[in-house]
C-alpha cells in the first residue's frame, strides 16, 4: 500500500490474487538493481549479529496488502536459512500510526508476537475492529487473556517508545514508500511496486540474501 492510499485502507486489494497468479506463471529472471530492487545510497544499521543476514519486513496492521501477505511471509520465514534473521518493523508514516507501532513492540517485549500478531490482523480485517488507539488496543489485548495492567505498563514504557521511534528512523533510512516492503542487510530495498507483486518480492529477497552471503 502506497502512502497516498492510506486514507482508503479499508478498500480490498483485488489485485492480490492476480499477483499470485502472475508470480506462479512468470519466468524467474535475474533481478536488476534500479528496476526490481534499490541499492541504498548509504548502508543503514542492522540489529543482526555478525555472520547473520538481516531481512526486515515493513508493515502496517491496517494495511489490507500486509494482511494478505502475512501467510505468504510466514511460510517463507519457516524455510529461510539459519543465517537469515527476519524482523518486522511497523511503519510510522503519520502520528496516528504510533499506537499500532507500540502495540507490536509491546507484544514483542511480552513474547506474544507468535500468539497475537496474526490475531491483530484478523481482528482488524476480518472482525472489522478499530484497533488504532491505546484504549481500544488495551481492551482487545485483555480479551485475549493478557494482563491489561502489565500490557499498558510495557505499552507506555520508554523502551517501547524508543523501539517505535527507531522503526520510523529505519523506515526513513530505507526510504519506504509503501507497505508491505522488504529491506535486506541494511543495503537493499524492494516492495510490491518494484517487484510487481509480493511473492516475487520474496524471490528477489532470496536473490539479495545470496548476493550478501557471497560477499557481493
Amino acid at each position: 500500500m502506497k502512502r497516498r492510499d492510506f486514507a482508503t485502507a479499508a478498500v480490498v486489494a483485488t489485485a492480490w490474487g492476480q499477483g499470485m497468479l502472475q508470480a506462479a506463471r512468470a519466468q524467474v529472471a535475474r533481478p536488476e538493481a534500479g528496476a526490481d530492487y534499490l541499492v541504498l545510497d548509504k548502508k543503514t544499521a542492522v540489529e543482526a549479529p555478525a555472520g547473520r543476514i538481516e531481512v526486515v519486513e515493513f508493515f502496517w496492521y491496517n494495511c489490507p496488502h500486509c494482511n494478505a501477505f502475512e501467510p505468504t511471509l510466514e511460510a517463507w520465514i519457516k524455510r529461510v536459512s539459519k543465517d537469515v534473521v527476519v524482523r518486522r518493523a511497523p511503519v510510522g508514516f503519520r502520528d496516528d500510526f504510533v499506537p499500532q507501532q507500540r502495540l507490536f513492540y509491546t507484544l514483542e517485549a511480552m513474547d506474544l508476537v507468535d500468539k497475537l500478531h496474526g490475531k491483530v490482523f484478523a481482528a482488524i480485517h476480518a472482525e472489522k475492529l478499530q484497533l488504532n488507539k491505546g484504549d481500544a488496543i488495551a481492551d482487545w489485548v485483555a480479551k485475549q487473556g493478557v494482563d491489561k495492567a502489565k500490557f499498558m505498563e510495557q505499552y507506555n514504557s520508554f523502551t517501547v517508545a524508543t523501539r517505535a521511534s527507531k522503526a520510523t528512523q529505519l523506515q526513513n533510512a530505507y526510504r519506504v514508500e509503501g507497505v508491505p516492503a522488504m529491506g535486506v542487510a541494511g543495503r537493499f530495498y524492494t516492495d510490491g511496486t518494484l517487484a510487481k507483486n509480493m511473492p516475487r518480492a520474496l524471490q528477489i529477497v532470496d536473490f539479495l540474501v545470496a548476493e550478501v552471503r557471497a560477499g557481493r
